[in-house]
């Protein structure tokens, strides 16, 4: 593991759509923050600690990045963790494949288990995990971290892949898909106004020739269902896993040569090439432009003109 501040990179840009020109910045040059990892994934940014914490799923480890100290381990024998996120709280929020269940971190330091089952049935493996400003907590649960021994345990599956709605007051948990409506379900991201939920679905875990592809649902009775699901976009080469929301609706998607900037209407704005693929990715930064990429075995940013997007919580 080795660490590389301000080893900057020439940028390499492809403009599909004017409108992408407003959105990127001359003089913003990508950067590797640092490398010697195995596949990273779940970056979250903590704003108020100025660090990014990613997933080194293989290694089994979490780890922290910060401009002034560089690199160091957040957790180890961390349950081969992927997609992370914060609640409302400010706790992070991890989606464990080795424990088949969605983890918080108190502010003392210690893990909770907040959902390993569903219907009485294990999870699967938690991928993603987003936060909606009511605080219910929606995540993505496919058969993925099954499958082998180097992301997670290989073991037997339980529940059809689906996504799940959480809510932390009543303990409640709902499945919003079946099966029919997303087969692998990946990447999550709600719009600006959270009528829509972007899912990524890169397919079964045993379909040799997946069909992956970023679908659109509408969010209707008042949060607690998904409706209309449909395609929104389907990115090449390679395919979407890790999403994201500007504050204009522009998803950015993690793309087999780079990041891909996709209008809310489904249109390819532009592209952000990478020297390696980008697994996922978040905003981050004191102003919220910086967009920090998982690509295999590194991290990379790149400062933009536009700002993710906050769903702050309601009163």
């Amino acid at each position: 593991m080795s660490v590389h501040r301000s080893d900057f990179i020439e940028t390499r840009l492809e403009v599909v759509d004017p409108r992408f020109k407003k959105l990127v910045l001359f003089n913003a040059q990508l950067e590797q923050l640092f490398d010697g990892c195995r596949w990273l994934e779940g970056p979250v940014w903590f704003g108020d600690q100025m660090r990014l914490l990613v997933s080194d799923i293989p290694n089994d480890r979490i780890l922290a990045w910060d401009e002034a100290s560089g690199l160091s381990v957040f957790r180890h024998r961390a349950g081969f963790p992927n997609g992370q996120t914060r609640d409302h709280q400010g706790r992070l929020l991890t989606c464990s494949h080795g424990r088949r269940a969605l983890l918080r971190t108190e502010h003392n330091g210690r893990v909770t288990s907040l959902v390993d089952s569903f219907e009485g049935q294990p999870l699967n493996t938690p991928n993603d995990v987003v936060v909606k400003s009511d605080g219910t907590i929606w995540f993505s649960d496919p058969h993925y971290g099954l499958v082998n021994d180097y992301e997670g345990v290989r073991r037997a599956c339980w529940q059809p892949p689906a996504i799940y709605r959480f809510d932390p007051v009543d303990g409640s948990i709902k499945a919003m898909t079946s099966v029919e409506d997303v087969h692998g379900p990946n990447g999550l991201a709600f719009s600006p106004d959270e009528s829509l939920l972007y899912v990524v679905d890169t397919g079964a875990a045993d379909d040799v020739a997946p069909v992956r592809e970023i679908r659109l649902f509408d969010v209707s009775d008042g949060g607690k269902a998904l409706s209309a699901g449909r395609l929104f976009h389907q990115v090449t080469p390679g395919n979407a896993d890790g999403i994201r929301v500007d504050e204009d609706g522009n998803l950015w998607s993690s793309a087999g040569d780079g990041v891909h900037c996709i209008a809310p209407s489904g249109n390819l704005l532009g592209k952000i090439f990478t020297p390696k693929v980008v697994g996922n990715l978040c905003f981050g930064g004191e102003y919220g432009n910086r967009l920090f990429l998982c690509c295999w075995d590194s991290v990379y940013s790149i400062h933009l003109n536009t700002r993710g997007v906050q769903h702050v919580a309601t009163p």
